[in-house]
This record gives structure tokens, sequence and C-alpha cells, in this order.
């Protein structure tokens, strides 16, 4: 089984989808790459993209096609800046032409050579896509892609192994190979160390310490920055749902008035100042999760945690800890990543990531999951009672689905990262306070549950909008 790091499961990017969004961004940057070491540029006729299943019948509310044509202008959603979107995809559809290279621009309309297949799904994963170009001396070259939940991609032919992994190593190469729970808890008792330490270890088998530590941090500055920047924004989110964005009129409410600010630094310090009361606390960790997943559903800059569609609630409990917790420090943020990582990566391994496949637990779930073990490692938890956290929450979103309105990443998916950072926060109170020996379920019954439950899951509740509060409500929205 392959290794995966703790830089796969978060990843930076742009909302408002890992799976709709990042991947089909990978995989039209990947298509890309091969055509061009095929053929000239010059040589394109026509390209064509076909999106399959979920990514047909709720691509447009993630921005499927949006996220297609920047992959094929060769923009990289870690550095691209969100504004300049909507101006590049305006001359798109202006011009009716597509700046594959720098230099090189190819006939295009967005509405003819993006087609949304809705009746037809592809084998191994709904969330399929398939790239074409013709090439004008009659040939054509095709390639499928599978987009298989939190920004990771698969080539058809290559479905054992993702494309976006920095590296990969056989389990006999690393310190600490770690597939389950039962592994992990295993090498920490053998080892007498951390669960953040084993993953420490393990990390720095592909990267030199200084730098993973680095990487951890940008990670924090960016959820960070993502979640000053939703809590002082304000207005409608786009889509043609008009949700009204809630963290700054939240935000307003909870800070004095004399309060002063430029930063975030600044922002938090006030924050910790206040000393707010146990309702309080639960309307910041409410509003540290909303301004996530607004910024997320207006396309801005967010760290897939292990997804976008709930890039807020990990976030959300890490802003907990910072400002709410007098244990915090720089090195316990680390080690809340390092530990969410690892236990994002077992329920990859064991379970899924995709609502596609698995429905809202595979998203809220797994993060609410991977926080609560994590808050429970940098509050003094031992290893068992981490496991024992991740357990509880992830036991309490078995059978969640995922029915988003119009297929917007908006209702209910923006309110429900709010429960997530909540029942985050509780299971990991719980875990300190329980003994793990006397546990009826494991970490691994309730992955091994949860993909039971996944398969057992009717399709409709499976990020397609065909079941759920995405039938039961009735809502006027522009197409986009």
């Amino acid at each position: 089984m392959e290794r995966i790091s703790v830089f796969d499961i978060f990843k930076i990017g742009i909302g408002p989808s890992s799976s709709h969004t990042m991947g089909p961004w990978r995989a039209a940057q990947e298509f890309v790459k091969d055509i061009c070491a095929q053929k000239p540029l010059e040589e394109i006729q026509k390209i064509q993209v076909f999106l399959y299943g979920s990514l047909a019948k709720t691509g447009i509310g993630h921005g499927t096609d949006i996220a297609v044509l920047m992959g094929l202008c060769n923009q990289d959603p870690v550095t691209i800046e969100p504004e300049k979107i909507p101006q590049l995809i305006a001359e798109i559809e202006e011009t009716q032409t597509l700046p594959i290279s720098d230099t090189f621009k190819i006939p295009f309309d967005p509405k003819k050579n993006i087609h949304f297949l809705f009746q037809e799904t592809l084998d191994y994963h709904p969330n399929g896509m398939k790239f074409q170009v013709n090439w004008k001396d009659g040939t054509t070259f095709s390639e499928i892609y599978f987009s298989i939940g939190g920004g990771f991609i698969v080539k058809e032919e290559k479905q054992e192994r993702h494309l976006e992994q920095i590296e990969t190593v056989q389990a006999e190469d690393l310190p600490y190979p770690v597939n389950n729970g039962e592994d992990l808890i295993a090498h920490c008792e053998s080892c007498q160390k951390s669960i953040s330490k084993v993953v420490l270890i393990n990390e720095s088998h592909w990267r030199k310490e200084e730098d993973i530590r680095t990487g951890l941090m940008q990670i924090w500055e960016t959820m960070k920055n993502c979640i000053f920047r939703g809590a002082h924004q304000e207005g409608i989110l786009p889509g043609g749902l008009e949700v009204q964005r809630r963290a700054q009129a939240l935000n307003q409410k909870l800070i004095p008035s004399y309060a002063s600010y430029q930063t975030a630094e600044e922002w938090i310090t006030i924050i910790k100042d206040l000393h707010p009361n146990f309702q309080k606390t639960l309307k910041w960790v409410s509003l540290f999760a909303l301004a996530v997943n607004e910024e997320n559903a207006a396309f801005g800059r967010v760290v897939t945690a292990p997804t976008n569609g709930a890039a807020g609630v990990i976030p959300a409990v890490l802003m907990y800890y910072v400002c709410f917790c007098e244990e915090a420090y720089e090195e316990g943020i680390q080690k809340f990543l390092l530990t969410a990582g690892e236990l994002g990566s077992i329920f990859k391994k064991g379970s899924t990531i995709s609502a596609a496949m698995g429905g809202c637990q595979a998203e809220i779930g797994v993060s609410s999951s991977m926080a609560a073990g994590a808050l429970t490692e940098v509050l003094g938890g031992n290893a068992e009672q981490v496991l024992m956290a991740a357990e509880i929450a992830m036991e309490h979103h078995l059978g969640l689905t995922c029915d988003p309105i119009k297929g917007l990443v908006q209702i209910p998916c923006i309110e429900r990262n709010t429960m997530g950072a909540i029942k985050a926060i509780t299971a990991s109170q719980i875990a300190l306070e329980s003994n793990p020996k006397q546990a009826k379920v494991s970490l691994d019954n309730v992955i091994k549950t949860m993909w039971e439950t996944a398969q057992d899951m009717h399709s409709k509740y499976k990020e397609t909008s065909e079941g759920g509060l995405a039938t039961q409500v009735s809502v006027n929205v522009t197409e986009c």
C-alpha cells in the first residue's frame, strides 16, 4: 500500500470543492502536459471535455467547468490570485479562445466543448472525466481521469495510485508504516513516542525536518488567513442561492467596538484577551468555520482538510486551540496538523474521503474525526485517547448524506462545518476524561462501518443533488 503524506491530505488550493474543483483542475493540467509531450500545440484542432456522474450532476454548482478551464490554461490553484479567475473566464467566453500557453490560443467555446453527461457514469468512481484532443491530421488522443476526493486524481490505467502524491515508498521503507489505527497504536507503544512524533519521523523519510515544519506553518498561515478574510467579508455568495455571508456580522457582534486591528495576528490577540464564556466560545468556533466555508463557496483560497467542502472544521478547531487553550504554542500547531493528517490518511486507506463515494460522512465526518484526534494530541492525550476521540467524532457522523441544494457547496455544507467543529471539540473532551481500555468500538471498527455504510447508501445521497434537502427545498437559482 502506498504511503500518504500529511502534505497530500492538506493541499492549498481554490474552492469550492476538492473533488469537483481541485481534482478536475489538476487533471486538466496533467492532460495539457501529456499533449505537449506528443505534438506541437499548433497541431491542435480542438479540445473537448466530457464530465460524467457526480461531476456532471453538480458540476456547475461546484465550479467544475471553471476549474477545467483554469487547468487547461495552465493556471495553478496554489498560486493563482482568486480574484483574477472571473476575469480569465470572461475573456475565454468573450474571445471563444483558450490560452493553452503564454503564446498560443486555440478556438474553444465552453458551452460546446465542455459536455455534462448527466445520465452516464464511468466505472471505478462517480467523479469521472475524459479529455480529448483532435489533431489537425485527423487523429485523436484522449485520457480518462477520476477525481477520488481530497484533490486526489487517478488516470484510468493507474487506478491504484494518485498523480499528485509527492513521493511514495513501500511499507517496508518507512520507519513506522501505518495502514490503520492498530498499526499506529502499536508503533507508539513500541517506541514510546506520541502519534505526532511517529508521523514526523515518517515524514522525515520524504523531507528534511526543517522543511516539514516550514510546510506545516505555511498550511496554518493559509488556514488562519482564510479565517481572517472570511470574518471580514460581507455580501452574497455566488451561485444564485442568494446566501448571505454571516461570519462578518457575527465577528462584529463578538469584537468590542473599540477594538482596532489590521492583521490576523492582532485579531487573534484581541480574541484571546476577551476571555469569552462558554456560549461565546461556541460562537467563535462557529464563526471560524463559517468564515472558511464562506470563502470556499466564493472560490477563495482554502486548504483541503481533507476536502474543500469540509475545509472549515480543522481550521476552526485549530483556531480554538490557538485562541482558547493555555497550552497553545507553535510546535503544538505542528503536532495538531501532523496528527490530523495521519488520521485522514487512515480514513482514505480504509474507507473514503469522497462524498461522491460515501456521502458527507466521508467529508465532514472525517474532518471532525481528524480534528478531534489532533486536539486530543495537543491537549496531552495519549495515543489511545487520540484514536478514541477520532472514533467518537466519526461515530456520530455515520450515515450523513451529501445533498447540496442546486449542487452548490453552501446549503447545508457551510453550517455542517460548524457542527463538525463543535462535535470534534466535544469528542476530544470526552476522550480526555475517559479510559480507552473500556471503549467498545475502535477507530478501525468505525472506519470499517463507515465504508459499509457508504456502500449501502443510495447514490442520490452521494453528491448528486438528487435526494435529501436538494429535492425538498424549492429555490429559484439563476444558472451561472
